[in-house]
């Protein structure tokens, strides 16, 4: 679709405004049409809420618009033509990204290469001999730019891998992949969600792990500690029904802790870029791998099904425990559409917070 120049700065607006998420960000549009209603409504929602609210201010706006440009970098929104495929299909999808380079790698058949950043010499070689393969194979191969298995990733894939990154895109992180970013940038492709001239913050990994699963058909693990980011991204992974892969250790390396537990939990074991390949050519939804989340609760009601209610109702229901939304639907009695309008003013006036799975709770 073509966005107005005027809807396209508005949507900037609604999504850099505060406690405004790319699920929050959703359920404005299809209750208000377009981003600048959104936006004149707002103030009335964070009322409702309790407390008064203010969109992000235009100049600050304005001024992110053009640090995108001098990086040479373009905005994508969730529902144009070219944004990915398979990222679409998650619920909490960036609504809007940043991107340099060639944006038809993403919407390619596209694997997770995914490890630990102090890794050994033995996984850093497979890493590259699965990339260099897969990539010969026609797949892209999509990671996250960090040290270890991610930049062996990327280097042994070039050109056909996509950089996922947790900084603004004119950010590099770390600093020693600088020359590589820049690369990806250059012959493959580079994403961002954040804002330019943003650090990277650990909030804002695991969110980049939600891109690089969500990107891509299936992710392979190749070495992990217990509770690493990669591990997140293949949880992940298998809450959005993606094959999740793991290469074996030895158990008596701490560093493969993680991936022998991923296949414990259901993850295929995988010893080559053929078994890959067999696993994820015509890859059509429905995955061999077990491991699973519970699964995100979706919001897809059209704006005229979203009814009215009081955030009183739904908060008495909330605790600072995480609790999935269709829970609060059952205890509440009311539709699923009025609960959701519910916790999108609770959110707004920030007495929400969002959880991986479909949770809330009480900020």
């Amino acid at each position: 679709m073509t966005l107005t120049q005027a809807e396209a700065f508005a949507r900037l607006t609604l999504l850099r405004s505060p406690r405004i998420g790319p699920i929050s960000f959703r359920q404005l549009l299809a209750r208000f049409g377009t981003a600048e209603a959104a936006l004149e409504a707002l103030p009335e929602i964070g009322g409702r809420g309790g407390q008064p609210y203010r969109a992000a201010p235009r100049a600050t706006v304005e001024a992110e618009v053009a640090a995108t440009r001098r990086a040479g970098a373009k905005y994508l929104f969730h529902d144009q033509p070219d944004y990915p495929r398979l990222l679409a299909e998650v619920d909490s999808a960036p609504p809007i990204i940043t991107y340099r380079g060639d944006l038809s790698l993403a919407d390619g058949p596209c694997v997770a290469v995914v490890g630990a950043r102090n890794c050994s010499a033995a996984a850093v070689k497979l890493a590259r001999d699965f990339a260099a393969g897969l990539a010969g194979e026609g797949f892209t191969v999509v990671s996250g730019l960090a040290r270890g298995i991610d930049g062996a990733a990327h280097e042994s894939s070039l050109p056909r891998t996509v950089g996922v990154i947790a900084s603004g895109i004119d950010i590099a992180y770390p600093p020693q992949h600088g020359q590589l970013q820049e690369q990806i940038a250059a012959e493959g492709l580079l994403i961002a969600e954040q804002p330019p001239g943003t650090e990277p913050r650990g909030s804002q990994f695991p969110s980049r792990n939600r891109i690089i699963a969500g990107l891509s058909a299936g992710t392979l693990v190749v070495e992990a500690a217990p509770q690493s980011g990669s591990l997140i991204t293949a949880r992940l992974a298998g809450e959005f029904g993606r094959e999740v892969m793991a290469v074996p250790g030895s158990p008596l390396d701490g560093r493969s802790a993680g991936c022998n537990q991923l296949i414990r939990d259901g993850a295929v074991l995988v010893q080559s870029v053929a078994d890959v390949v067999e696993l994820l050519s015509g890859f059509d939804g429905v995955p061999r791998s077990s491991v699973r989340e519970m699964a995100g609760a979706g919001f897809e009601a059209a704006p005229e099904e979203l009814a009215e209610a009081e955030p009183a109702d739904v908060e008495r229901l909330l605790s600072t425990t995480p609790v999935a939304v269709d829970e609060l639907v059952r205890q509440s009695g009311a539709g699923t559409a009025a609960v959701q309008l519910a916790l999108l003013e609770l959110e707004i006036a920030g007495r929400l917070e969002r959880h991986a799975g479909g949770r809330v709770s009480l900020s």
